[in-house]
């Protein structure tokens, strides 16, 4: 992350990633203040065993955009809403609109624990364990949703769908 200021929002990543199991690191880097710093990050990441780079920032939001043009590894970008930023835009623009060849998937405004998701999806491509954490997760999503349906049912509510 650009700045531990985005710890609130980068936390979530963090804890999805803790129950699919897969190790990780937490650590600033901040593109504007430490640039040697996010040069060599990103240039010894994968030697490191990394797989994949979540990069959470606000404001300005090189970071993710530019550990992408250093290293071969996914990069996703969080775009943060920090205390300096145009309501957010600034950030999910400047992690969105990223020059051919050297892409950044980014995900929602604040929205790291979808992140901490897509990094688990691209690391279980090549760790069956890994995919099968995200597919159990998956449909305990779909299970909290019938289990809503369930309860509008019990609670009178017309439910004219049923599958």
């Amino acid at each position: 992350m650009g700045s531990d200021s985005d710890l609130t929002v980068m936390q979530a990543a963090s804890d999805i990633l803790k129950q699919f199991q897969i190790d990780h690191e937490v650590t600033v880097v901040s593109a504007h203040r430490t640039p040697m710093r996010m040069v060599e990050y990103a240039q010894k990441a994968k030697d490191r065993g990394l797989k994949v780079i979540i990069a959470g920032a606000g404001g300005a939001a090189h970071l993710p955009g530019m550990v992408a043009s250093i290293t071969s590894l996914p990069v996703i970008g969080v775009p943060i809403k920090s205390s300096n930023s145009i309501d957010g835009w600034d950030s999910v623009l400047s992690i969105l609109q990223m020059p051919n060849g050297v892409p950044v998937a980014t995900v929602a405004l604040n929205a790291a624990k979808n992140a901490g998701i897509l990094a688990a999806e691209i690391i279980g491509t090549s760790d069956q364990g890994v995919s099968t954490k995200v597919s159990d997760y998956k449909n305990s999503l779909t299970n909290e949703v019938i289990e809503k349906v369930e309860k509008l049912k019990k609670e009178g509510w017309e439910n004219t769908f049923d599958s």
